[in-house]
């Protein structure tokens, strides 16, 4: 085994290291370590088997219309409508526009279900908003990147789908629910932060607007709102199932942006759908090769070794968890989530039950670890769409994101050993 997995972590991070894709080395490394122990026939066989097995999985149908949706979001006005809500509601308070941004980027990401659309339609608006106050632009493009990721904690959550297939079955409605909490609790650390460098520069606060001015800008984003009850409303009472669910939320999406606000054109679905279509593909290409190299991860029993490791180095669970997240935070920094959740759940899951842990408390955790891998060098896709946006470099945005970083790692410790705030929600819905 010792050997197998030698081969498996050399080839990995060796292509990862010739910039191969991430797919690529995923796929190559699971056939190189393959070919260790079986022929090159039952291999190539075995792989492609095992890709295809990985796709087979009513629940994945979810992913796509979640994708086309949020794309259709991201271009039908609703980030300007929620920018606006959020300012109606929250601009007079210290350190006003980057709670704006926050809580902007919040509500976009649980909506869109995607942190780069987030990070592209709320930053392209509010980085150069919150510059025109004073705000240092690094510090807005980080307030930007970190909010952004609070998408992939709140439903609806393409990677939580992920993780309850690679669970082996978890409850996805258990875990929408179960999102919110954890979610709310690291945009609250960010405000937080947030008003702490207010007062520090002693920026202004916005004026307070007249309440039937407020009112208008929150009904102008209710539709877009809606989709979240409409959604995790229909899943929860189970109207629907999550992939049906996707359905409503393109066809919602659809109407609001097309017909109600709009701000797509018919001649501008086609694009879209390419779009959407593209993004879909690497997805599903990332769950088939990951799924080949978690059967052969099980195949040469390495999560139960790791298990048995971990549970032998000590028996206090608070030591053993720290390590399992400070493993997911560095895999986080070089892997996107969806290879991570995929390979490091069958890894770290038995462990967690050992420990107690619930696989819907330890799923939240997981991801809310892994969310903090988008905004990390090296390769965080969230970090380089808000760089890019506030046109500026990874290196002058990461020292005013440090304080934004400790604060999501104090969320995620929260989340971790207080099982509550994860489970609390399903279990009064009878979720859980």
């Amino acid at each position: 085994m010792e050997i197998s997995v030698l081969i498996l972590v050399v080839t990995f991070f060796g292509l990862l290291l010739l910039n191969v894709p991430i797919s690529f080395s995923i796929g190559i490394a699971t056939l190189a370590t393959m070919l260790y122990s079986i022929d090159f026939t039952p291999a190539v066989t075995t792989i492609a088997q095992r890709m295809a097995g990985g796709l087979n999985s009513f629940a994945l149908l979810a992913i796509p219309f979640f994708v086309l949706s949020g794309l259709i979001m991201g271009r039908g006005g609703i980030a300007r409508r929620l920018i606006e809500c959020a300012m109606a509601l929250i601009g007079m308070l210290p350190g006003g526009l980057a709670l704006v941004n926050v809580l902007s980027c919040t509500l976009f990401g649980g909506i869109s279900g995607s942190a780069v659309a987030a990070t592209s339609a709320i930053g392209s608006f509010m980085i150069p908003e919150m510059e025109k106050k004073g705000y240092d632009r690094n510090f807005s493009a980080a307030v930007t990147a970190t909010a952004a990721t609070t998408g992939m904690i709140i439903p609806p959550s393409n990677i939580l789908i992920i993780y309850a297939i690679a669970s082996g079955g978890v409850s996805i409605s258990a875990l929408f629910i179960a999102g919110y909490l954890p979610g709310l609790l690291v945009a609250l650390a960010l405000m937080i932060v947030c008003v702490g460098y207010a007062k520090k520069h002693q920026f202004p606060t916005e004026p307070v607007l007249p309440f039937k001015v407020v009112l208008g800008k929150v009904m102008a984003a209710i539709p877009s709102l809606l989709l979240i009850v409409i959604v995790i409303g229909g899943i929860v009472g189970g109207i629907f199932t999550a992939t049906e669910a996707g359905v409503i939320a393109v066809v919602y999406a659809l109407f609001l942006s097309v017909v109600v606000y709009k701000e797509v054109a018919f001649k501008e679905l086609p694009d879209i759908l390419i779009k959407s279509a593209g993004i879909t593909a690497i997805v599903m290409l990332l769950i088939a090769t990951s799924s080949a190299m978690s059967w052969i991860l099980s195949y040469e029993n390495i999560p139960q070794a790791i298990t048995d490791a971990m549970l032998t180095l000590s028996d206090n669970p608070i030591l053993i968890l720290l390590i399992i997240n400070l493993i997911l935070l560095a895999v986080g920094a070089f892997m996107d989530m969806t290879p991570a959740v995929l390979i490091f759940t069958p890894i770290f899951l038995p462990v967690a039950e050992s420990l107690g842990l619930s696989p819907i408390h330890f799923g939240i955790m997981m991801v809310l670890n892994l969310s903090i891998g988008l905004c990390s060098p090296p390769v965080g896709s969230v970090l380089f769409v808000s760089c890019s946006v506030a046109k500026t470099s990874i290196d002058k945005i990461i020292r005013p994101m440090l304080p934004l970083y400790f604060a999501m790692f104090m969320a995620l410790m929260l989340v971790t050993f207080v099982p509550a705030i994860s489970e609390w929600l399903p279990t009064m819905m009878g979720l859980m």
